[in-house]
């Protein structure tokens, strides 16, 4: 029980990091001498005020430097290979392999969302690891029947389906990506639509990775976003469904079917 919410705390603190760093960053002098983004801009010349982006600079440097010592392992590159199998986040065993797994969960899930956001030309989302460490212990805690049948051995392409729609749902009930800070546009209009478009293909990549024999090919994110692209309006549908469960694990399970 303390370990979780140690692990809590790191999340919500890496978040809380990142936030103001990415605030500081765009307030920041700019260093080439442009003033546009002066956090000062808009003030009168007072004798002090070349100070504040020498200041911004530092506070900037100090944040970044107390996000390295949470401890946190960055991929080297994000594609088909960093996603994990259902098995791998949801592990069966004692209590350091669920905590490992929740670890490893929230870290790929907060790099894989910002690298599908990044292709849809999103390139500061505001992407939170506490949100994926609320999903991946409602998951436990309301579909846990669902992940035993998934993660068993023997696993049928439509008990992996149900699980990885129990995920979606969570997923956006949950609200991981804060849609109101990174942006409008025809690309993202509504928070719903963003929300499925990012979320979506990250869970399909999920449910493949779980089929797959091994670790999966470089192309499989890629490949699950051009997928639910395709099946957008009815992953959408499924979702605004009361039993969005049951009615997305059939849309899932015909994806499942024809890429694997």
């Amino acid at each position: 029980m303390l370990r979780q919410i140690s692990e809590d705390v790191r999340a919500n603190l890496k978040d809380r990091l990142r936030e103001l760093r990415d605030a500081i960053r765009q307030n920041r002098h700019d260093s080439t001498g442009d003033t546009s983004h002066d956090i000062a801009g808009n003030l009168p010349p007072f004798p002090g005020r070349s100070l504040l982006g020498h200041a911004a600079r530092a506070v900037d440097e100090a944040l970044t430097i107390a996000e390295s010592f949470v401890p946190h392992s960055r991929p080297l590159k994000v594609d088909g290979t960093t996603v994990k199998s259902l098995r791998t986040y949801f592990p069966q065993g004692d209590e350091d392999r669920q905590i490992g797994g929740e670890r490893q969960f929230r870290r790929d899930m907060y790099y894989l969302t910002r690298a599908v956001l990044a292709g849809y030309g999103i390139d500061n989302p505001r992407v939170h690891e506490a949100g994926f460490s609320a999903v991946h212990a409602a998951m436990r805690k309301r579909h846990a029947d669902l992940l035993a049948a998934a993660t068993g051995d023997a696993a049928s392409t439509d008990e992996v389906a149900a699980a990885c729609a129990a995920l979606l749902v969570e997923c956006l009930n949950h609200r991981p990506v804060q849609p109101g800070e990174i942006g409008t546009g025809p690309a993202i209009a509504g928070d719903r639509s963003l929300d499925i478009r990012c979320l979506a293909p990250v869970v399909l990549a999920c449910g493949l990775a779980t089929k797959a024999d091994g670790t999966p090919e470089p192309d499989i994110l890629e490949i699950a976003v051009l997928a639910a692209e395709v099946r957008e309006d009815r992953i959408r549908q499924a979702c605004a469904q009361a039993n969005a469960v049951q009615e997305l694990t059939p849309v899932l399970a015909t994806l499942l079917a024809h890429l694997t």
